[in-house]
């Protein structure tokens, strides 16, 4: 890590937020030197601090250690159209085996206690069927992977679902 890369992105930030380094301090509970020895490059923030200190400045932690610097190598990339496959998949379960089969209502029934939800009215709804599309992708994003924003942009009806999707990414990958 370049301790004086990952200060000038800080300082950079806070500017752009129009706070001080006390003003910044004081959101996080800390003194306003601890901040300077950040920006000087002197020392690095707490661990304990990280992810509040990215959300004041509305930047995710990997962007942050890295000075600016989206780090996208390891991600994995996820197709909206393999999910939306995943789901036809899950109900094809039950049409192939039946719907009576132990094997099919056990996998729903777990399912259902896992999410608590009933995932069959789900499925039957296009609205609670894009509602799951997305908390799939999000849980994707969260666990460090991307999916192209393009193509959910594309593939859902719902724009609150592609909006809170773009959140994520924001956040886990600092796409500005």
């Amino acid at each position: 890590m370049d301790n004086l890369k990952i200060g000038n992105y800080i300082q950079n930030l806070r500017k752009a937020a129009k706070l001080t380094q006390k003003e910044l301090a004081e959101k996080l509970n800390i003194s306003f030197q601890a901040v300077s020895k950040w920006e000087t490059g002197e020392s690095l923030p707490d661990t304990g601090i990280l992810l509040e200190l990215c959300d004041i400045l509305n930047t995710s932690v990997d962007k942050l250690l890295n000075g600016g610097t989206i780090a996208v190598s390891g991600r994995k990339l996820m197709h909206v159209q393999d999910v939306i496959d995943g789901f036809q998949h899950l109900e094809a379960v039950g049409k192939c085996f039946g719907e009576n089969c132990t094997f099919y209502t056990g996998m729903i029934e777990g399912i259902n206690n896992k999410m608590n939800i009933d995932i069959l009215e789900y499925l039957a709804d296009p609205n609670y069927r894009q509602v799951m599309y997305a908390e799939v992708i999000i849980q994707w994003i969260l666990e460090g992977n991307t999916v192209d924003i393009d193509e959910v942009e594309t593939m859902f009806e719902n724009k609150r679902m592609v909006e809170m999707i773009k959140r994520y990414l924001e956040k886990t990958e600092g796409n500005e």
